[in-house]
């Protein structure tokens, strides 16, 4: 399948964009990042360097190492979303160096910036919910995300054990996703190219760090086995939070899956499509703003990826005002609880034949 192409004419995002240039000169203030950012990054980058050298260097008993595992999941899934996303969009600093540092902590955690750059800025936020060009909907055979997909038997029961896969995602991406984009040279239907050779260097580099970082080093000083257990459950969480979080902005009810045409093209907005096919969940929590980086906002970030999520709860006021001036649904859910409810439910009937 060839990547789609969009061929309504932009006037409403050219609109929304005029009416948040106009809320930033206002305000006088810049899309990237301030201090309110860079004070949370200190924190989760402090906090998850100080737990890996307490459960490693002074290791504690296993009723506190335990915990202090599943903190150390919490704290890489926080660093994924506050610093590494933002980084990996340009909106974590004006400075484009500081922007490079933090989307490169997603080496340092295990993943690969550059294929994520490709999968996610480039396909993901273009894409989003296209059935066999989204790669974030592609959890081919084991789950079925919509209409268009494959109905496999075992799908009756995919409500049920989305947890387990959600739980083990991270650990998949580490031991293999990176590399089946990496040698297949394709992720989707986007070809992987121009990969210098210094990329090369560094995807390897990188994969090997975090191996010794997580595995190796806490073999030799800890022991095999706690090492084993303390990294199941630093995984489990990570990987569970991360991916719950992503599908609770793509993947519930009311969000739209569109089919483009036999050629290639969809009879919509650029913007409005990515509105249809998006939702928000909890955004008057701020404890959840604060852990999940504005992706609960995860309209406003899918119009305005090079603003810094921290400026989201002050934008969403003006997407929502115009989605309502043009007749568009702003689909938003309350809570966490209710958005996880609405997922389980799309599962649910998608799995049945």
């Amino acid at each position: 399948m060839q990547a789609p192409r969009f061929t309504a004419t932009p006037s409403f995002y050219n609109d929304l964009r005029r009416r948040v240039n106009q809320y930033f000169t206002e305000v006088n203030s810049t899309p990237t990042g301030n201090w309110q950012l860079y004070s949370k990054a200190i924190f989760l980058i402090v906090a998850h360097v100080a737990i890996y050298v307490t459960l490693v260097f002074f290791t504690p008993v296993w009723w506190i190492s335990l915990p202090l595992c599943a903190i150390l999941g919490l704290l890489t899934a926080g660093i994924g979303f506050n610093i590494m996303h933002d980084g990996g969009h340009g909106s974590f600093s004006k400075s484009k160096a500081l922007n490079r540092a933090a989307a490169f902590s997603l080496n340092i955690l295990g993943g690969s910036d550059f294929m994520w750059n490709i999968k996610h800025n480039v396909i993901h936020h273009s894409f989003t919910n296209v059935d066999g060009v989204d790669d974030d909907i592609d959890v081919n055979p084991f789950l079925r995300m919509c209409r268009t997909q494959t109905y496999r038997w075992f799908h009756r029961f995919q409500h049920v054990y989305f947890v387990i896969l959600y739980a083990v995602m991270y650990l998949f991406w580490m031991f293999f996703l990176d590399y089946k984009k990496y040698f297949r040279g394709y992720i989707g239907v986007v070809e992987i190219t121009h990969m210098k050779p210094v990329q090369h260097i560094i995807f390897w580099g990188s994969k090997f760090f975090s191996y010794f970082l997580f595995l190796i080093l806490p073999i030799l000083v800890v022991g095999f086995v706690p090492t084993l257990i303390g990294f199941g459950v630093f995984v489990t969480v990570t990987g569970f939070v991360i991916s719950i979080i992503f599908q609770l902005a793509h993947t519930v009810e009311h969000t739209d899956f569109p089919i483009p045409a036999e050629d290639g093209k969809i009879e919509n907005e650029w913007a409005i499509h990515q509105v249809q096919t998006t939702a928000n969940f909890a955004t008057r929590n701020k404890l959840v703003t604060w852990f999940c980086g504005g992706l609960n906002f995860q309209i406003e970030h899918h119009l305005f990826p090079k603003v810094s999520h921290i400026h989201y709860p002050a934008i969403s006021r003006i997407v929502r005002e115009a989605c309502q001036e043009y007749g568009i649904q702003y689909i938003e859910f309350p809570r966490v609880t209710s958005a996880v409810a609405s997922h389980y439910r799309l599962l649910r009937n998608l799995g049945r034949a």
